[in-house]
């Protein structure tokens, strides 16, 4: 029995699923810029970033149990520990401490050179294409956040040592991307965000004695603020990344994290009641429309078959299904036989 030929609509389901996934990434990733300005009056850079981590683990452990997922291929381990050592770990850390040096537009422009910084190791470490669409939609978009980081950014806010850290949280946030693609190729979006989590943790153990001393003394509501960043925008949307992540090339989904300066001014407005200004708006408008540029696809393009096909062929050949066989080229008819020449008749003998 052949197998059946590829039709659009697991392809369009998957395509829907996975854009799902990216836009609580990035509306949770937005919320999370209000959170750490409440729990970071009460904690240090390395405590917040600890006690948020120690709370993501706790939540992805637990999912880990009701899924009964087990330990992480050893295929994947590498890229497992690369991404939680510099993106989990060390972006954290870094990018705490760089906003109490600079202004929050500041650290905000600063930190968007990631998304660039993906485009580029991704072309150079996984092969990932570089399209027109997506060159340029992040161009508009990284305008966009420019334009947002200007008009947020405060008179005397600034330092050296604040920008210097926000670019090592950038190229943390870029390294770690890069290095989890690979891993997702053999481990699943839960076990990559589970573990990655736990190595950040582990990295920032150093910290425990900080966090003791300021949970003591800590508000409830910035306690209540550093939970919430470890459940929703660790927990859930560091694994939502991973599962988008899994189904589209680093520079693609890089280009969607430009999408977060739009909505952080939109709930910036909402929840803290602060006005944006029209070059804000104007900014904010322009990262989603370089979002929308970079994710569209050139018309008259087919995309290419999803991963699943090549995986449902292999699962059938696995429970015993021989695919059909490839027609062969037809062997040429051998010639018509000759019918044998009759022998030659033998001279009649002399008579005597």
């Amino acid at each position: 029995m052949s197998t059946p030929p590829f039709t659009p609509a697991p392809r369009r389901r998957a395509e829907l699923l996975a854009a799902g996934a990216a836009t609580v990434t990035v509306v949770l990733w937005a919320s999370a810029f209000v959170s750490i300005r409440s729990a970071g009056a009460a904690y240090s850079p390395g405590a917040l970033a600890l006690g948020r981590l120690l709370a993501g683990v706790l939540a992805l452990g637990v999912i880990c149990l009701v899924r009964r997922e087990g330990l992480p291929p050893r295929s994947a381990w590498r890229g497992i520990v690369i991404s939680g050592l510099l993106w989990f770990g060390c972006y954290m850390v870094v990018l705490n401490w760089g906003e109490q040096q600079v202004d929050a537009g500041t650290a905000a422009l600063v930190v968007n050179i990631g998304p660039i910084l993906i485009a580029l190791l991704g072309a150079r470490l996984l092969g990932d294409a570089l399209p027109p669409r997506l060159l340029a939609g992040m161009a508009v978009s990284f305008a966009g956040a420019v334009a947002v980081g200007l008009s947020l950014s405060g008179e005397g806010g600034s330092s050296v040592l604040g920008v210097v850290l926000c670019l090592l949280a950038a190229a943390g946030y870029a390294g770690g991307v890069v290095a989890q693609k690979p891993a997702l190729g053999s481990a699943s979006a839960l076990q990559a965000t589970t573990f990655g989590c736990l190595v950040g943790a582990v990295g920032c153990l150093p910290f425990a004695g900080q966090l003791a001393h300021e949970a003591a003394a800590a508000p409830l509501s910035a306690t209540l603020n550093m939970l919430y960043l470890g459940v929703f925008p660790t927990a859930l949307a560091f694994t939502t990344w991973a599962y988008a992540l899994a189904r589209t090339t680093a520079s693609r989904m890089g280009a969607t994290t430009y999408a977060v300066p739009a909505l952080v001014v939109l709930m910036s407005w909402l929840v803290l009641d602060e006005v944006p200004g029209l070059l804000t708006l104007a900014g904010g408008l322009l990262c989603l429309a370089g979002v929308a540029v970079s994710r569209s696809r050139a018309r008259g393009r087919t995309p290419a078959p999803l991963p699943e096909a090549g995986v449902a062929v292999s699962r059938s050949r696995a429970r015993g299904r021989t695919p059909a066989p490839l027609p062969e080229a037809a062997a040429p008819e051998p010639a018509p036989e000759q019918a044998p020449e009759p022998a030659p008749r033998p001279a009649p003998e002399p008579r005597a």
